[in-house]
């Protein structure tokens, strides 16, 4: 079945249009991106293979280009298509971020570094540089790789807030493994940092976790 086949109230575009986005189930909301399908496939079948190989949205939305590459039927339109969307979603976030105070709208930050970092395969670490309203000022990816405290340089992250003349900053790193759990050595450089920044006086006020489909906050945690 196509999406022309269906009566015109169960099309999901004729069906958002009438009735809102939130009416439309994920399949549907995918399907109306996706549009078409493939022989031996329809879009609906096609959204849905989406949705349960990457999880869900979230999973999705963070897809990098070569798991995409890898779902037969998803073509050069439709990955850059889905590219644009989540590059929307970080924009958007992004906006956020800069207009309101971070510390204030802390699942607000958490999904903007599962965009940012969610999909990549390998360790990176990632500096949120705040106003002293505590509003965006930059956002930098510092280090990359197996991340610990002597491949993470204060010194550095020093140099980079002091650059940005940043009041206060947020950490974050992603675990490519899938779990958001910190570990003793994420305690030890959190504090690490927190004591190098005083020194110019510039606060730490939380440190990200980032995995896939979720992320935690050590502030949150009592860890910061």
């Amino acid at each position: 079945m196509t999406i022309k086949d269906l009566p015109p109230d169960a099309r999901p575009r004729e069906k958002m249009l009438a009735r809102g986005p939130s009416a439309l189930s994920d399949v549907e909301l995918l399907a109306l991106l996706l549009r078409t399908g493939m022989a031996g496939k329809n879009v609906f079948q096609l959204a849905q293979e989406l949705l349960s190989t990457f999880k869900g949205v979230a999973g999705l939305l963070h897809a990098g280009t070569a798991e995409l590459q890898r779902i037969k039927g998803l073509g050069p339109a439709k990955r850059a298509e889905l590219a644009a969307v989540l590059e929307l979603a970080r924009r958007g976030l992004k906006e956020q971020l800069q207009v309101q105070e971070a510390f204030h709208t802390p699942d607000a930050v958490k999904h903007y570094f599962q965009l940012q970092l969610a999909h990549k395969d390998h360790e990176v670490f990632a500096v949120l540089f705040l106003d002293s309203q505590n509003r965006l000022k930059a956002m930098e990816e510092l280090f990359r790789g197996t991340l610990n405290q002597t491949s993470v340089y204060p010194r550095e992250v020093v140099l980079r807030a002091l650059h940005h003349q940043a009041a206060a900053v947020v950490l974050s790193h992603n675990h490519p493994s899938g779990s958001v759990q910190p570990s003793r050595a994420d305690e030890a450089l959190t504090q690490t940092l927190k004591a190098a920044l005083a020194l110019i006086d510039v606060r730490v006020l939380d440190h990200v976790i980032v995995g896939q489909g979720q992320a935690l906050s050590m502030a949150e945690q009592g860890l910061v």
